[in-house]
C-alpha cells in the first residue's frame, strides 16, 4: 500500500505539474506532509547544545513541545507556515479539519513560552537556528499577521511569547555580523535578511527596516562578476548568489536593481545557474537537498525577473527556467524518503506561489 500510494503521488504531481499552477488537489497532497511528520518525532535532529546532564536526556518533544518533529526545529516551523499557507489560501479545503486541530494543537500559549523560554536557558542557544530558522519563524509570524481571520489571529497571539524572542536575537546580532555566510545551507544570510526584511516591513518596523538595508548593502552592493559557475555545492538547497540578488532587489528600486544586477553575472553564470541540478540519490539526506535547489533557484528566479524591466532578456530567460525547474522538481516530492518529505512542500508551495 505504501509502494502503491507513493507511486500514485509521483504520478499525480507528473501529470498536474505540466501547467506549474497551484490548485487545491496540489495543496492537499503538500499538506498532507508536514500533517504526517509535525508530530513524529523520530528521526530527529536535535541540534542541542547541552549544558548539564540535566538538559542532555530531555526528549526532542520536552526541549521543543511545539516544533519537535519533521527532524528538526526549522522544518517543523517552515510546516506550520506551509500549514498556515494552505488554509489561508484555500479556506475550504478538503482536509481543513486536520489542518486546524494540528494547528490548535502546537500553537498553545504553554508551549509557545516553553519555546521562547528555550532559547534564554541553555548555553549557546543564543545561535539555535541562527539565522534559518529564525528567518522561518517570521515569515510564519508575517502569514499570520497578514490574515484577516478569527483563527489566525489567535495563533498569532500566541505565537508572540517566541516571535519577540526572535526578534530580538536578530537585533542583537545583526550589528555585530561583521562578514556574510554565502552558504547553500542554512547559515544563509542573503535569504534569512530577505525575509526578515519582508517581516520588518510588514509589522512596519522602520528602524530594524533600516538595519536590514544597512547590512544587505554593506555585504553586497560591490558584489560584481560573483563566481556563480561554480555552483552548486553537494548538498545545497539554495544558490549563494541568487539568494543574493532576491534580497537586493527588495532593497534597491527597480532601475538601482537592473544596474547592479548587469554587473552582477556573467553569461557563464548565468549559464550554470539555469541548469537544473542533478539528483544522483534522493534516499541520501544532504543529496536530496539538491531537489529543493531547483524550487529556491526558482523563486529567487521568478523574484528577480519581475524586478527587472519586462524586455530585459534576462527576466524572461529566469521566469522560463523557474517554470521548467518547478515542473521537474515536483515529481521527486514523494514520501518515501523522510529525507526530502519532512521539508521539500514547503520549498515547493513558496516556488508556486
Amino acid at each position: 500500500m505504501r509502494i502503491f500510494y507513493t507511486f500514485i503521488f509521483t504520478l499525480l504531481f507528473a501529470i498536474q505539474s505540466n501547467a506549474q499552477q497551484m490548485t487545491p488537489d496540489i495543496a492537499v497532497r503538500l499538506s498532507r506532509l508536514p500533517l504526517g511528520c509535525i508530530s513524529q518525532e523520530w528521526p530527529n535532529k536535535t541540534s542541542h547544545l547541552s549544558a548539564s546532564a540535566t538538559d542532555h536526556v530531555l526528549l526532542p518533544s520536552e526541549l521543543h513541545p511545539a516544533f519537535f518533529g519533521c527532524l528538526d526545529w526549522h522544518s517543523s516551523v517552515h510546516g506550520h507556515w506551509l500549514l498556515v499557507k494552505i488554509l489561508k489560501t484555500y479556506p475550504n479545503i478538503a482536509n481543513k479539519d486536520s489542518i486546524i486541530a494540528c494547528l490548535n494543537n502546537s500553537f498553545q500559549n504553554e508551549k509557545i513560552v516553553k519555546e521562547s523560554n528555550y532559547f534564554k536557558l541553555y548555553t549557546a542557544s543564543n545561535t539555535y537556528e541562527r539565522t534559518y530558522g529564525w528567518a522561518w519563524l517570521l515569515k510564519l509570524d508575517q502569514e499570520l499577521l497578514s490574515w484577516n481571520n478569527p483563527k489566525a489571529r489567535q495563533w498569532h497571539k500566541s505565537l508572540q511569547p517566541l516571535t519577540a524572542t526572535i526578534e530580538k536575537l536578530w537585533k542583537d546580532y545583526l550589528p555585530k555580523q561583521t562578514y556574510p555566510n554565502r552558504t547553500g545551507v542554512h547559515p544563509n544570510t542573503a535569504f534569512g535578511l530577505a525575509f526578515t526584511l519582508d517581516w520588518a516591513r510588514a509589522v512596519s518596523d522602520r528602524d530594524f527596516e533600516k538595519l536590514i538595508m544597512q547590512k544587505s548593502m554593506e555585504f553586497y552592493f560591490d558584489n560584481k562578476k560573483v563566481p556563480a559557475y561554480f555552483e552548486p555545492d553537494g548538498s545545497d538547497f539554495f544558490s549563494p548568489s541568487l539568494e543574493v540578488a532576491d534580497l537586493m532587489r527588495r532593497v534597491l528600486n527597480k532601475q538601482e536593481f537592473s544596474k547592479w544586477f548587469n554587473n552582477y553575472y556573467d553569461k557563464r553564470s548565468i549559464a550554470r545557474l539555469i541548469m537544473q541540478p542533478v539528483v544522483s540519490d534522493k534516499s541520501d539526506y544532504q543529496t536530496v537537498h539538491l531537489v529543493g535547489l531547483s524550487f529556491s533557484r526558482a523563486w529567487c528566479m521568478k523574484g528577480i525577473a519581475n524586478a527587472l524591466p519586462a524586455n530585459d532578456s534576462k527576466s524572461k530567460l529566469f521566469k522560463s527556467t523557474a517554470e521548467t525547474f518547478i515542473k521537474n522538481a515536483l515529481p521527486e516530492i514523494t514520501n518515501d524518503n523522510y529525507g526530502g518529505s519532512h521539508w521539500l512542500a514547503s520549498f515547493a508551495f513558496y516556488a508556486m506561489q
